[in-house]
């Protein structure tokens, strides 16, 4: 059984929950295992992961009269009872392959990660891709997943210097952290490669390609196929 998280009231109309204060994998399974069982159980109640802690949004007039304390209290209670014997983790994760060139032109930091880890820019290549991530959350920007999982050999510091238009798929690392880049963003995280992949779509049903909780792993491919993959993908 693990602790059960703290409740804090952020508005009339909004929860937090808070698992922990540090960013761990066990924490974050913790949430997801949390949010997915709340959708199950109290439909309407909107959950938005983070790290550590899950938002939950709610209308105020179906939990209650007009004191918001009674809705708050109606909410928090179902809360309480839906999480008890939580498992530490969301059954039946999606899992999503993202293929990847990456080094040169569209990895350009690559280089500087190998000398700084110690490693070749192959070594890189294959801890990156052989890792199995997690979606921790999305944030920064529509469609940013930061994603946890990261060999730790691979922890890179930011650049010094963050650039001012980052290109749109860059996968970069970023801290003990990995994440691509939706759209064409600054950014001050390491680049190492690039996916022809769309991340984020405002017109599709579904904006996110990858969502919070989802399990992603890496596929290294070559120039031709990221052409193939970009040609298909701008159709």
């Amino acid at each position: 059984m693990w602790p059960v998280p703290q409740i804090e009231v952020l508005s009339e109309e909004a929860l937090l929950l808070r698992f922990g204060e540090s960013i761990e994998s066990s924490v974050n399974a913790r949430v997801h295992a949390a949010a997915a069982r709340l959708r199950e159980q109290l439909p309407g109640v909107e959950c938005v992961p983070a790290y550590a802690s899950l938002l939950l949004r709610f209308d105020p007039a179906q939990w209650g009269d007009s004191d918001p304390t009674t809705s708050h209290q109606h909410v928090s209670e179902r809360v309480m009872a839906a999480l008890r014997e939580l498992p530490d983790r969301a059954d039946h994760a999606r899992e999503v392959n993202i293929p990847v060139l990456y080094g040169g032109e569209v990895g350009p930091d690559l280089a500087t990660v190998a000398a700084h880890v110690g490693l070749s820019c192959g070594e890189v290549i294959a801890r990156h891709s052989a890792a199995a991530y997690r979606v921790a959350m999305l944030g920064f920007a529509p469609g940013f997943p930061y994603l946890l999982g990261l060999d730790p050999a691979l922890a890179m510091p930011r650049r010094a210097d963050p650039r001012l238009s980052v290109p749109a798929g860059s996968v970069a690392i970023g801290g003990s952290q990995t994440g691509i880049y939706p759209q064409a963003l600054p950014g001050g995280w390491q680049l190492i490669g690039r996916t022809p992949l769309g991340l984020f779509d405002i017109q599709a049903t579904s904006p996110s390609l990858l969502q919070p909780g989802d399990r992603v792993r890496f596929r290294v491919i070559d120039e031709d196929e990221y052409q193939r993959l970009a040609a298909r993908a701008s159709r």
